[in-house]
Parts: C-alpha cells; sequence; structure tokens
C-alpha cells in the first residue's frame, strides 16, 4: 500500500479525465509543488455535506498554467487510477493517508452494449444541439470517456467511479444518457409550449 497526499474537493475525477484546477490554500499549494517538484501524484476525492469519500483517483499535474508571486497555482490535472483509502495518516499540513489501488473486474461489455452507449451519448448531443466528440478506436475505457464529455453533475460521477467493472459502467452510462435525453427534450418541449400558453407534463 502507498501513503499519498489527499486532496477533498466537491468534484470527481474520473481516469483519463483532464481538468484545471485553482490551488490557493496554503497546505494544497505545498502539496501540489511537491508534486510538480518531484513529478508524483496525489489522490483526488469528492468531499460534501456527507463527508469524504474512501474511493478517489490519483491524479497527475500534466501542465501548470500559472504560478502567481503569494504562490497560487493554475494547473491542469489528469486523472490516471482508482483508489480506495485505507487508513489516514499524520505528520503534514495536508492530508495523507495510506491507499490501495482497485482493479476492474467482471466481464468486459460487449461490442452492442458499448455501441448502446455511444448511440445514446450521439443523442444527448443531438438534442443539446451540441457536437458530439467521438473516442478513438479500442479506447481503453469507453465508461469514462463518455462519463468525462456530458455533466452528470459529482453524486453520480462518484456511483461510476465505484463500480467494479467496465461493463458495469458502460450499462450505467446508457440509462443515464437515455434519461438526460428525455429530460433535454422535455424542457425544448416545455419551451415551446409556453410560449403559445402550452402545458406539458414533465417527465416522471
Amino acid at each position: 500500500m502507498d501513503e499519498i497526499g489527499l486532496f477533498p474537493l466537491g468534484m470527481v475525477l474520473l481516469p483519463g479525465e483532464q481538468v484545471p484546477l485553482h490551488i490557493f490554500e496554503p497546505r494544497y499549494r505545498e502539496l501540489i509543488g511537491e508534486c510538480v517538484d518531484e513529478e508524483r501524484e496525489f489522490g483526488l476525492v469528492l468531499s460534501d455535506d456527507e463527508g469524504m469519500r474512501t474511493v478517489g483517483t490519483t491524479a497527475a499535474v500534466v501542465e501548470v498554467t500559472q504560478r502567481f508571486d503569494d504562490g497560487r497555482f493554475d494547473i491542469v490535472v489528469e486523472g490516471r487510477e482508482r483508489f480506495r483509502v485505507v487508513a489516514e495518516t499524520e505528520g503534514r499540513t495536508f492530508l495523507t493517508a495510506r491507499v490501495s489501488a482497485l482493479e476492474d473486474g467482471g466481464d468486459a461489455p460487449s461490442e452492442h452494449e458499448e455501441e448502446r452507449a455511444l448511440d445514446a451519448y450521439r443523442k444527448v448531443a443531438l438534442e443539446a444541439e451540441a457536437e458530439a466528440e467521438e473516442p478513438d478506436p479500442g479506447i481503453a475505457s469507453l465508461s469514462y470517456w463518455l462519463a468525462a464529455r456530458v455533466d452528470f453533475g459529482p453524486d453520480v460521477k462518484q456511483e461510476l467511479l465505484e463500480l467494479g467493472s467496465e461493463r458495469d459502467r458502460v450499462l450505467r452510462l446508457a440509462e443515464l444518457l437515455d434519461r438526460a435525453r428525455e429530460t433535454l427534450r422535455w424542457a425544448r418541449t416545455a419551451r415551446t409550449r409556453a410560449q403559445t400558453n402550452g402545458r406539458v407534463e414533465p417527465p416522471g
């Protein structure tokens, strides 16, 4: 088991996902500074009103976009591997813990199941009048790629992060994307009806 610095945030970072962060608290400036200087990773975990989750993602700083004179950073991080917190440790200004890697188990999704999830994603993009990106052929984890391109919110992303197989994530994403498309369709219908003083029933 490895000991790593933890960065609790109100967001979820998925493996392969890249996000910008602004680092301003002194303890996390220390953590990120060490990770940049020593080219090592830290752990990003969701923390909200329900507390800190025990499943997170290791994060690597792939770019420092700006360093401020007062020690703040603007950085871009990339999610790498899932982990589970085994025990919190002490001795640093920032939170640290011993963690263990989480490996996927179970069956891989079939081509049909992956295509269903991809089709649902394309339909969401069409309903939102947005351009749908296409994954590279043979992508290692379609589920994380898809989930990083739709704003599901931290609770849903955490649910996906904690699922134990790629197949489970792909099947769950197909359901979530179908639901998102129905919500977008209802919202558009509601706007149209409102313009004519009509009524529309919200999705159940």
